[in-house]
């Protein structure tokens, strides 16, 4: 590969890996599979090996990819909240065990199954819980306290009063209550979980606890953060200790001197998976001997003392019954399979989308075909290829109107999807008014799929904008709607109302265009009006937007429809800007920074919003146009770029006295 190239391929691979970390952490609604993650992030990772000079300070292989949700108090993690490195064959994990062995000699390891939940601590004064939180970003985590009291496997107190505790557990839903879980969604015409690991991440995540009850969530506790008033001196010895105090801990953990006989006990949790009740994607191999990981360190984002090994994706063959056309909330036309039903890593599977019409091609399927059928973990499944070619098999075609509303679908060049352009569309409206309401969004309570179905049915809305022409009286004649529930409706729409800016951005469900985006747009463009001026070019000059996406803005703030929209949210008084953070100053008006390694006093968060509170921007990558790179101790590639470059470096003392503090 050629710098060039690889430099292209970095660009493109660090946008969808990021777009997909905030999809997978931050939403809890993944769009492609742990399996197709993971090779991208591997991809990543041997293009950086490749290109050390390419690796980025804030590069998806060095972060853990949580962030905090505002809607929660933050908690500082004294002890990291840290990934574990992936391997995916039997070789990587005698490769581990190499370099395990050349820094500490002979070792022991404890082997356990990886958990496919949420990541938790958990904290305890002399033996009663005191506070619960997330991993977050695996320094800064939400503040969940209320919500894991209501997990009846965490004792709420100890079985001895320990002076303090901390540990670290995964929560998960069984497979009995993500069965109960996806029943109860279907009754109720809600949008289903596609897998027990998002459906308990969200659980978990709910602001009223009461919700989080309801969900029957569980736990298993697997390492030991912190502890005072013991000595604890090996992982094996400490999960025993932890089984002592009450706690629930893995129904596999065992210790091998040898990486082999380890090797054979990942073999026989892989085989064996199916027999569990809770999800898992893997299997985790750690040093027993803490004073040993001690010695081996870690990275930024990995422990150097442990490895995961993923599974590799069960697959199978089944015949491609049918293939249904379903309509999106921004228009695209996704064919979706159905399929004889197979069990597949522990469910039952008889659908599975198949992408677009290009997907069918290259994959050479037709209806009748017998094909192979993967599931990554416990992922969405996917056609892999075809298996074997039936008899009176018919070739699949794109409709070439909307089944939906009968609109013209278009597809544009250089696009693989098909759309509907017919902005009426009873299924993009209903998509596309269940995402104005959601969380990210608009955050509407108690506008929930059945309720909006309702009112589009009974002719009520046709836009996101006639939810706020509403009155109680018209919610009350609804199905199962007393006055109670219209007037909650009601009042929830109307604080709608006051949320800033790029709330309603958010939920107008730009193509491409997701919450954090919505935040770099609004806060370059804080008011509707400049926004919908806002030129193609000037909008990639914003750091964290690309060409795709700002293209995408422009042309649907073209568009003479979205126009009326937004005049329609004036008149009915949305608001339609964003607050502008105050500045100390413009000291720094017109310069471009970069921040790069430790910092003495300083996190380069805190470090990037004092420049940015004095008028100065703050860059992600070097180049000819940064005015200053502020280096800290261990600045890579960063710093050997702007010296290169000829770019002042400057110390976080001088930046400090560039505007007197």
């Amino acid at each position: 590969m050629e710098f060039e190239e690889a430099r292209k391929r970095v660009d493109e691979l660090t946008q969808q890996l990021n777009y997909h970390n905030d999809r997978y952490y931050n939403h809890d609604e993944p769009e492609i599979s742990d399996y197709e993650y993971d090779m991208m992030l591997r991809e990543l990772e041997n293009i950086e090996l490749q290109f050390p000079q390419l690796t980025k300070e804030d590069s998806p292989t060095k972060r853990v990819g949580g962030e905090r949700a505002e809607k929660f108090s933050p908690v500082e993690h004294a002890v990291p909240m840290q990934s574990l490195h992936d391997s995916f064959s039997f070789d990587e994990l005698r490769d581990f065990d190499r370099r395990v062995r050349e820094t500490v000699g002979a070792v022991s390891y404890v082997v356990e199954p990886k958990f496919d939940g949420l990541s938790v601590s958990a904290e305890y004064r002399n033996g009663v819980f005191v506070r619960g939180s997330t991993r977050g970003n695996g320094t800064v985590g939400e503040d969940i306290t209320e919500n894991l009291k209501t997990i009846k496997t965490l004792p709420m107190r100890l079985n001895e009063p320990v002076e303090y505790l901390e540990v670290r557990g995964e929560v998960f839903m069984s497979d009995e209550s993500f069965e109960k879980l996806l029943k109860y969604q279907e009754e109720n015409g809600e949008k289903p979980a596609k897998n027990p690991r998002n459906a308990a991440a969200g659980a978990l995540r709910q602001k009223d606890s009461k919700i989080t009850a309801q969900r029957n969530l569980s736990i298993y506790v697997f390492n030991i953060q912190q502890i005072s008033g013991e000595v604890i001196s090996g992982h094996k010895q400490g999960i025993e200790y932890l089984a002592q105090l009450g706690f629930p801990t893995s129904p596999f953990e065992e210790k091998f001197d040898d990486i082999e006989d380890a090797i054979k006990a990942i073999e026989h949790i892989g085989q064996n998976r199916s027999d569990f009740d809770f999800p898992i994607d893997g299997a985790v191999i750690k040093v027993d001997d803490f004073s040993m990981r001690e010695e081996l360190g870690t990275t930024a984002k990995y422990p150097k003392w442990a490895e995961a090994y993923k599974y590799p994706p069960e697959e199978k063959a089944t015949v491609l019954r049918d293939i249904e056309i379903n309509v999106g909330r921004t228009g695209v036309l996704t064919p979706t399979g159905v399929f004889d039903p197979i069990l597949l890593a522990g469910t039952t599977v008889s659908r599975a989308s198949l992408h677009n019409e290009d997907f069918i091609k290259e994959k050479d399927i037709r209806i009748g075909d017998e094909v192979i059928l993967r599931k990554a973990g416990e992922i969405i499944p996917e056609v892999v290829a075809l298996h074997k070619r039936g008899e009176n098999t018919k070739a699949f075609e794109m409709p070439k109107v909307c089944p939906s509303c009968g609109g013209v679908v278009v597809r544009e060049e250089g696009d693989a999807a098909v759309r509907c352009t017919n902005t009426a569309c009873p299924a993009q409206l209903m998509r596309h008014l269940i995402y104005f309401v959601s969380r990210d969004a608009m955050d509407i309570d108690g506008l929930g799929p059945a309720l909006l179905e309702m009112l589009t049915a009974n002719d009520l809305v046709h836009s996101p904008a006639d939810l706020y022409k509403l009155k109680a009286e018209d919610i009350v004649k609804l199905e199962r709607m007393g006055e109670t529930s219209a007037a909650n409706v009601i009042n929830a729409i109307e604080k709608s109302k006051s949320n800033e800016l790029s709330k309603l951005v958010t939920g107008l469900g730009i193509r491409l265009v997701g919450s954090k985006a919505a935040k770099l747009i609004c806060k370059k463009y804080p008011d509707i009006d400049k926004l919908i001026e806002a030129r193609e070019e000037e909008l990639t000059e914003i750091d964290g937007i690309g060409s795709a996406m700002a293209k995408s803005i422009a042309e649907y703030f073209e568009k003479p429809e979205t126009k009326t929209l937004i005049e329609e949210f004036r008149a009915l008084g949305v608001n339609l800007t964003e607050p502008v953070e105050e500045t100390a100053g413009n000291t720094f008006e017109g310069k471009t920074f970069v921040l790069t390694g430790t910092l003495p006093t300083m996190k380069r968060a805190q470090a990037a919003k004092l420049i940015e509170s004095h008028g100065g921007k703050v860059s992600s990558s070097v180049s000819k146009k940064t005015s200053y790179v502020v280096a800290g101790e261990e600045a890579g590639s960063k710093l050997e770029k702007a010296l290169k470059l000829g770019v002042t470096v400057i110390t976080e003392s001088e930046l400090l006295q560039m505007i007197g503090s």
